[in-house]
C-alpha cells in the first residue's frame, strides 16, 4: 500500500492549517477584530502595568490605574482637539476671499469649476453658521411634515450609527482590562493547549511575540509623537492656524500605515492655501511633509521597526494591503502586529518556516549558499568579492571551513546526482582553485614556490624530512579533494610547518619506505565526501602497513558524522585521529609538534 512521505504529509497539514486560518479570519472577523485590538492595547499597556506592579501595587490595582490614566489622557486630548476643530470651523468662512484669490490665480477652466464648488460650499456653510433672516411680512412659512414612521426610521439609523462604534469601543475596553488582569492565566491556557511536548516551543514563541509587538508599539508611539511635534512646530513657524491641532492629528493618524500620513497633510495644506497671501507657505508645507516622511520612512523606521519586529519593509507594505483587503481599515491599523505573529509562527514552527523566510528580515543567503549561487551563475568576480568581505572579520581557516569546503561538498553532491553539468563543475573547481591561489600570501610571510614545494622526487622527500618535524598530505580522491588538500597545505605552510602534498596514487612503496625512516613525520590522508570513505580507508590501510609507528590523521572534510563515530568505521586498524575541519587539523599538528619537541 502506498504511504505518503513525511514531508508530503507535513506540507499537506500546513496547507490545510493555513486554509483553515484564512477561513476563520474571514468569517469570524466580527469577533476577532475587537479581540485583536484588545490584545494590541494590552501589549501596549503591559509595560506600564509591570512598572506599577514593581511599585508594590497589586495586579488589579495596577491595571485600573493604567486604564484610568490612559482614558483620562485620551479624554483630555479629545476635548482639546474638539475645541480646535470647532475653532477651525468658525474661522474658515473668513478666509473665503483669500481662497477665491488663490483660485483666480490659477487661470484654468478646471479651477473655475472648483471655484463654483467652493462658492456652493460657502453658501451652505453660511446658511449653517449665520442666523436665519427674518421672513418677509407677506411670506407664509412653509413647514414640511415628515411622516412619523420615516422620522422613527431616521432616528433609529442615527442611533445605530452612533451606538455601533461606541459598542465596539466598549467591547475593546472590556477585553483589554480583562486580558491585563488575567494575563498569566491566558498564557497558561495557551501553554496547556500546546501540550507538554510543545511547552518549550510555545513558551519561546509567546515570549518572542510579546516582546516584538510591545517593542513595536512603544517605538511606534515614540516615532509618531516625535513626528507630530516636529510637524506641528513646522506649521507654527509657517503661520498655519491651529498648528497644535494638525501636529497632534498627524502624529495620531500615522498609526494607519501609508494612508494616514497623506491624509494628515491634506488639511493643513488646504488651510495654508486659505490663509497665505502667496503660494510660498503651501509649498513649504509640502516640503516639510516630504522631509519628515523621508526621514521617518527611510531612516528612523527601518532601523527601529525592521530590527524590533523582524519584518522586512516590503513585507510591511504587502501585509498592510492584505489585512486591509481582509478586514478593512481595522486590518490596516493592525497589520503590523498581526504580521509579527505570523513571522514568529514561521520562526519557531518548522512547518511554517517559509513564512519567516518570506516576511522576515533575514533574507540574506548564507556565505556558502551565496558563493555557490554565484558559481552556478558563472560569476567569478563576485565570488572573490564575497571571500574578501568575509575575511574582514574571520580568519583564513574559518573562510575555508565555513565557506569553501561546504561549497565543494555541495558541488560534489550535485555532480554525483547528475544535476551539475560538466561546464559548471569545471567552473566551480577552477574558480575555487583561483581563490585559494590568490590567498596563498594572505598570512604574513611568503610560502615556497608551489612547484618546488610539491615535487615528488626523492630529493625533495629527503631534504626537508630529515631536518625536523614535517607533514605529508596525501589526497585520496579527485580534483575537489585535491583542492581541499591544497587548502590544508597552505594553512600549514602559513603556520611555519614543512609540508609536502601529493596524490595517494603517487605514494609508491619506495616513497613510503623513506617516510618510515622519519618517525616524527605526520601523514594526513585528505578526502572529500560523499562516496570517499571506501577509498580513504583503503589508502589508510596501505599507508599504515608501511608506516606502523608514524602518526596518521584522516581528514574527511565537512563530514556530517563526529570524528569518534568515524573512527568506529575503521574497525581494528584505526588512524590516530579523524578530523573534519581545517582548524582541527592545524590544531592537531601543533599538538603533535609540541609533543615531539618534549
Amino acid at each position: 500500500m502506498f504511504r505518503a512521505r513525511p514531508t508530503q504529509s507535513s506540507a499537506t497539514r500546513s496547507v490545510v492549517v493555513i486554509v483553515g486560518i484564512g477561513l476563520l479570519l474571514v468569517f469570524a472577523k466580527l469577533l476577532l477584530i475587537p479581540l485583536t485590538f484588545a490584545l494590541t492595547l494590552s501589549l501596549l499597556l503591559l509595560p506600564a502595568v509591570s512598572w506599577l506592579e514593581k511599585r508594590r501595587l497589586s495586579r488589579n490595582a495596577a491595571v485600573i490605574v493604567a486604564s484610568v490614566f490612559t482614558c483620562a489622557i485620551l479624554t483630555v486630548g479629545a476635548l482639546v482637539l474638539s475645541r480646535q476643530v470647532l475653532n477651525v470651523a468658525q474661522t474658515l468662512p473668513s478666509y473665503s476671499a483669500n481662497i477665491q484669490a488663490r483660485i483666480r490665480s490659477l487661470h484654468s477652466s478646471a479651477v473655475d469649476s472648483l471655484q463654483t464648488a467652493v462658492d456652493m460650499i460657502e453658501d451652505v456653510s453660511g446658511n449653517l453658521t449665520s442666523n436665519r433672516a427674518s421672513p418677509k411680512p407677506n411670506a407664509l412659512p412653509v413647514q414640511i411634515v415628515t411622516p412619523k414612521s420615516e422620522q422613527l426610521s431616521a432616528t433609529e439609523t442615527l442611533i445605530g450609527e452612533v451606538l455601533a462604534p461606541a459598542a465596539e469601543i466598549g467591547v475593546i475596553v472590556i477585553f483589554t482590562i480583562y486580558m491585563l488582569m488575567n494575563w498569566e492565566e491566558l498564557r497558561h491556557r495557551l501553554l496547556l493547549l500546546a501540550g507538554m511536548t510543545n511547552l518549550n516551543l510555545m513558551t519561546r514563541a509567546l515570549d518572542d511575540a510579546t516582546e516584538r509587538i510591545s517593542r513595536y508599539l512603544v517605538s511606534q508611539f515614540q516615532v509618531n509623537a516625535g513626528y507630530g511635534f516636529l510637524f506641528g512646530m513646522g506649521l507654527f513657524f509657517l503661520h498655519v492656524p491651529d498648528a497644535l491641532l494638525w501636529g497632534v492629528i498627524a502624529g495620531a493618524i500615522r498609526i494607519v500605515p501609508f494612508v494616514g500620513t497623506l491624509i494628515a497633510m491634506l488639511f493643513p495644506l488646504a488651510l495654508s492655501i486659505a490663509v497665505s497671501p502667496s503660494w510660498v507657505a503651501p509649498i513649504c508645507v509640502v516640503v516639510l511633509f516630504l522631509v519628515l516622511e523621508t526621514i521617518a520612512v527611510y531612516v528612523v523606521e527601518p532601523r527601529l521597526f525592521s530590527s524590533r519586529t523582524g519584518i522586512s519593509s516590503l513585507a510591511l507594505l504587502a501585509s498592510a494591503i492584505f489585512w486591509a483587503m481582509l478586514w478593512g481599515w481595522p486590518g490596516l491599523v493592525l497589520s503590523t502586529p498581526l504580521t509579527v505573529c505570523v513571522v514568529v509562527l514561521g520562526r519557531h514552527v518548522p512547518q511554517f518556516s517559509f513564512l519567516h523566510s518570506l516576511l522576515g528580515t533575514d533574507a540574506h543567503l548564507s556565505p556558502p549558499a551565496h558563493v555557490y549561487e554565484r558559481l552556478l551563475a558563472l560569476d567569478q568576480a563576485e565570488v572573490l568579492a564575497i571571500a574578501e568581505r568575509y575575511l574582514h572579520g574571520h580568519t583564513l581557516a574559518t573562510l575555508y571551513d565555513a565557506v569553501v569546503l561546504p561549497v565543494l561538498s555541495l558541488s560534489e553532491e550535485d555532480r554525483h546526482k547528475g544535476v551539475l553539468d560538466k561546464t559548471q563543475s569545471t567552473f566551480v573547481l577552477l574558480s575555487l582553485g583561483e581563490l585559494v591561489a590568490r590567498l596563498e600570501g594572505y598570512a604574513e610571510g611568503t610560502a615556497e614556490d608551489e612547484g618546488s614545494a610539491r615535487s615528488i622526487t626523492m630529493d625533495a622527500l629527503r631534504m626537508p624530512l630529515q631536518k625536523e618535524f614535517a607533514v605529508v598530505c596525501l589526497t585520496a580522491g579527485d580534483r575537489a579533494a585535491e583542492l581541499a588538500t591544497m587548502m590544508l597545505t597552505q594553512l600549514l605552510e602559513n603556520g611555519g610547518y614543512q609540508t609536502l602534498m601529493m596524490k595517494a596514487d603517487s605514494a609508491s612503496d619506495e616513497i613510503l619506505k623513506v617516510l618510515a625512516d622519519e618517525k616524527d613525520t605526520v601523514i594526513f590522508i585528505s578526502a572529500l565526501p560523499p562516496f570517499a570513505f571506501a577509498q580513504t580507508r583503503a589508502v589508510y590501510q596501505r599507508v599504515r602497513t608501511y608506516l606502523p609507528e608514524n602518526r596518521i590523521a584522516v581528514a574527511l572534510w565537512n563530514a556530517k558524522e563526529d570524528g569518534d563515530d568515524l573512527l568506529e568505521h575503521f574497525r581494528a586498524k584505526r588512524p590516530d585521529v579523524v578530523l573534519s575541519t581545517l582548524a582541527q587539523a592545524v590544531k592537531q599538528v601543533t599538538a603533535w609538534q609540541q609533543a615531539t619537541r618534549k
